[in-house]
């Protein structure tokens, strides 16, 4: 029932309590009450002052019973709330003397009159309602107006059907226990069935109780297991019961951000697609990613083989850096053409001049679970460097990092499904010779998914950015990273070149004479020459040379100066031209500074397009090669996420699928080809004023 209760009435007539004296009320107005007085014949008071009173009290009053809880009538039975609606007329026209659909003036029927009393009343209905074939006695008629009187209509209805029954039956709570606790320890626990359950139900309680206790039939512990097990997944997927039973029991509480980078979270996650490493041996990849809770934008996401503490490192440094357009991307996905302040990033960085429609978010605190990647001394020095707060979350409570954890598996979903060698969540659900699919190589793969973050996450709308005052509209990432930048004020610094290079990972190499090189790969430059053949002077390295490097990409390395000022000095692969640039830095100087917005048509096309070439494969799948054992194909596939995981090889060139005519075979009148000018690469160290 509910505790809100009618206001007292004032009325000509009652008796109140009111400035010391016992008084009785004369007349009422809408503002002044008219009072009895010993002294004067009578007193006028203020409502006002009247009820705000100190010993104000109205007495002789019957209590008021409760709002009777209407809502309760929606568990009932329709059959049943329509008998205590027909019993209500019937009873308010015993308190009443008028059914409640009387016009206004309908003079009482005989027997409710105004000279009757109730008791009469519940005689005349009885009799009434007898004749009409529903036999009653007065007795029931006056327990029924008493149960309307203290209850309303719910005291009206048949409690009969929702009548409250005991949880789990007749089953002693020594059984009940039991099960409780065989199922606690099967949270992780491998997945056993029913019969598993009742049987180590029955050891518990011939353990607890010495078989003082005698356990119900099967029947009924199945009953009981299924009312137990319910929400628990006890008999279904492992990971889903861990998650539920390691979940949080108190209220979820809400993290209040308001500005681009307050907090992120990072996280890894293996990708369910089938991808071509090295030397052709197919194996998985594992994504690392990271995401801004303020703007739901995902700054960085990374895939490699096995992810190290190196690759976390990188995917910091990708966070503060800008993301530059590629070539084949479409132009609206450029920064210019879209809802970001572009004019005014541009004016801090002249990079961001030929950047994607990504932000760039500077970390303020960092979220990450206890992975061994994550707490490693190189990426807790990464984040000391960028002066970023490092917070891990408790120990099995993944639902601290919620929102990273529910990024990677929509990538799962709106990405990898469309990828030809989509494994899918768990055996139930892959197919057959999935090996044998047109695959991607890992860097193209990581190229499509750059493209789909840029076309597709960034504009698309998210459920947990909406509008507090018009909860029905949605903002994308790049929208709320607009409008937070306005309101809080939010000015992203980029990471210099300097700063970037520092982040990569480390290795230590002789300059010989023809260069350095790395994963057999050959790395030269001019500017190494007085470091040709000499030594570095770092005793501890025996006088190798400090070699920073990009996994992703393998174009350029850099080399720390020990003899000079501790510069970096480029070094460049030999064969770069040989190859197609993983990552390139597009210089396109005849582009107009005020380019429209890309609509939400072109964005559309722009994700369409990529998801069908991402499942369509590449152009030149790799020929098959002759079947070799299996300890041989299980060596391969070692060594190759070996050498991926140390560094991400460049895609093949494509072969010639025919002839190219000759200058002189071209037909006379066509239009002759344009001069095809390289692009440039992206170059950390390179001023960014400098225009290309």
């Amino acid at each position: 029932m509910s505790g809100l209760t009618r206001p007292p009435v004032l009325a000509v007539g009652q008796r109140i309590r009111f400035d010391g004296q016992v008084r009785g009320v004369l007349e009422v107005t809408a503002q002044v009450a008219t009072l009895e007085d010993e002294e004067t014949p009578h007193r006028v008071v203020a409502l006002i002052d009247l009820f705000e009173a100190a010993d104000f009290e109205i007495l002789f009053q019957p209590e008021r019973r409760p709002i009777p809880a209407v809502g309760l009538m929606d568990g009932f039975p329709p059959d049943v709330a329509k008998q205590a609606l027909w019993w209500e007329g019937h009873i308010l026209e015993v308190l009443h003397g008028l059914p409640p659909d009387a016009e206004p003036g309908t003079e009482p029927r005989p027997g409710y009159g105004p000279g009757s009393s109730v008791t009469s009343r519940e005689r005349v209905k009885a009799a009434e309602l007898t004749a009409l074939g529903h036999p009653v006695k007065p007795n029931t008629v006056g327990w029924r107006r008493r149960r309307y009187l203290a209850d309303g209509l719910v005291g009206l209805a048949d409690h009969r059907p929702v009548r409250k029954r005991k949880e789990f039956g007749e089953a002693p709570d020594e059984v009940v226990d039991a099960m409780r606790q065989a199922i606690r320890e099967g949270v992780d626990a491998s997945t056993r069935n029913g019969a598993y359950l009742i049987w180590r139900t029955q050891e518990i309680l011939r353990q607890t109780t010495e078989g003082a206790v005698e356990p119900p039939s099967r029947r009924s512990l199945y009953r009981l297991l299924e009312k137990l097990a319910k929400g628990t997944h006890a008999t279904g997927s492992a990971r889903t019961r861990r998650s539920v039973a390691h979940g949080a029991n108190a209220p979820f509480g809400e993290l209040t951000v308001s500005a681009p980078g307050e907090v992120m979270q990072i996280d890894s996650s293996p990708l369910d697609v089938l991808v071509r490493l090295d030397n052709g041996v197919v194996g998985k990849v594992e994504i690392t990613g990271m995401i801004d809770v303020a703007t739901r934008t995902l700054s960085a996401a990374v895939l490699r083989p096995t992810t190290k503490s190196v690759d976390a490192s990188i995917l910091l440094a990708r966070t503060v850096t800008p993301e530059l357009m590629r070539p084949g991307w479409a132009d609206a996905l450029k920064m210019s053409r879209s809802v970001l302040p572009h004019r005014r990033l541009l004016s801090l960085d002249k990079r961001m001049e030929h950047a994607a429609a990504k932000p760039v978010i500077v970390p303020e605190t960092i979220v990450c679970d206890h992975g061994m990647v994550f707490i490693s001394r190189n990426f807790r020095s990464s984040c000391r460097f960028l002066e970023i707060d490092f917070q891990p979350t408790l120990k099995g409570s993944p639902f601290q990092k919620g929102h990273i954890e529910k990024m990677l598996d929509t990538v799962a979903g709106m990405f990898a499904q469309f990828l030809p060698g989509y494994t899918g969540r768990n055996t139930d659900l892959r197919g057959r010779h999935l090996e044998e699919e047109n695959l991607w190589s890992l860097p193209e793969l990581q190229d499509l998914l750059d493209e789909w973050i840029v076309a597709k996450w960034q504009n698309r709308p998210h459920d947990g950015l909406r509008d507090p005052d018009h909860p029905g509209r949605l903002f994308t990432p790049n929208q709320k990273y607009a409008a937070l930048v306005e309101a809080s004020g939010y000015v992203p610094v980029a990471l210099s070149g300097d700063d970037y290079i520092e982040l990569l990972p480390a290795a230590w190499r002789a300059v010989n004479s023809y260069g350095i090189k790395i994963n057999n790969r050959t790395y030269d430059s001019p500017e190494l020459g007085p470091m040709r053949r000499r030594d570095s002077g770092v005793t501890a390295k025996r006088g190798l040379w400090e070699v920073h490097r990009d996994p992703y990409d393998v174009s350029y390395v850099w080399v720390r100066d020990h003899r000079g000022a501790s510069g970096w000095v480029r070094a460049t692969w030999k064969h770069l031209n040989r190859a197609p640039v993983p990552f390139g830095d597009l210089a396109w100087d005849h582009v107009s500074h005020q380019l429209p917005r890309a609509t939400e048509e072109e964005l559309a096309q722009a994700v369409a397009d990529l998801l069908t070439r991402a499942h369509a494969g590449p152009d030149q799948p790799p020929s098959k090669k002759p079947r070799r054992g299996k300890a041989d194909k299980a060596d391969r596939r070692v060594a190759a996420r070996t050498k991926a995981t140390t560094m991400a090889a460049p895609a093949p060139p494509a072969a010639a699928t025919q002839h190219e005519p000759a200058p002189e075979d071209l037909v006379e009148g066509e239009d002759t080809l344009a001069e095809v000018i390289p692009l440039g690469l992206f170059d950390p160290l390179e001023d960014p004023w400098k225009r290309l």
